[in-house]
């Protein structure tokens, strides 16, 4: 049995489909990130970044003491490992997969992040920070849709890459961008989002790109004014 704990962000949501397209056994642990339950003692000992997603292990392979780990990246690859699936064993489809995966961790994630940031949680228009993540994302979206214009998937076949990718194009529209813009990136992302773990992992799930009011001061304190120390 694996402990997801979970709140609906993409990062948290590629973990979540990663679990659901290998048929793993899971209990959702819900953390509601604006109200610091990513601050409690007890989930800090799982994450010392205080971010989400983070997993408890109960069964790693050989047996032996639980296993956590913190970080999305190194969830999908131990549980790729783990699993044998969704990561190809030879070395050369394994180094297309590994690029891939670390190009989202290090590039679509952060920048997607920040342009969706000043687009719907920034309380106030900083037009020079949305026009520099709008065109950054573009950018981004322009390698991807390149990269799918010959193959099905990112790396070839289907892996733990696309899984990594996908949850950053679900808000295309609060990222500033138009899919038909990127055809082969579209065709991609509709292919996607008809597999049944990808129904089953969004199913129920609120889109927090879209919050249905806009959050107090102490929300906002709570998730984007950290200190060096934790909570500023």
């Amino acid at each position: 049995m694996i402990d997801l704990y979970f709140s609906p962000t993409p990062n948290g949501l590629k973990a979540k489909l990663f679990i659901e397209e290998a048929g793993l056994p899971y209990r959702i642990v819900p953390v509601a990130l604006s109200k610091g339950e990513q601050f409690k003692p007890d989930f800090l000992v799982i994450s010392p970044n205080n971010k989400i997603p983070a997993i408890v292990d109960h069964e790693p392979p050989g047996g032996g003491a639980p296993i956590s780990l913190f970080e999305s990246g190194a969830i999908m690859l131990y549980l790729a490992e783990k699993t044998g699936r969704l990561m190809p064993t030879d070395i050369y489809h394994r180094a297309e997969v590994l690029q891939w995966l670390f190009w989202q961790v290090g590039g679509l994630g952060p920048m997607a992040g920040q342009i969706g940031h000043f687009n719907v949680y920034a309380p106030e228009k900083v037009a020079y920070a949305i026009d520099r993540y709008t065109r950054e994302t573009a950018r981004l979206y322009g390698v991807l849709d390149r990269r799918l214009a010959n193959r099905a998937f990112i790396a070839g076949e289907f892996s733990i890459a696309d899984i990594a990718c996908y949850p950053w194009i679900v808000p295309h529209e609060a990222h500033g961008q138009d899919l038909a813009e990127f055809p082969h990136l579209k065709r991609w992302f509709e292919t996607m989002a008809t597999r049944p773990a990808t129904v089953r992992t969004y199913e129920g799930i609120e889109n927090v790109y879209a919050p249905k009011q806009a959050i107090s001061e102490a929300e906002r304190e709570v998730l984007f004014r950290q200190g060096a120390k934790g909570r500023a």
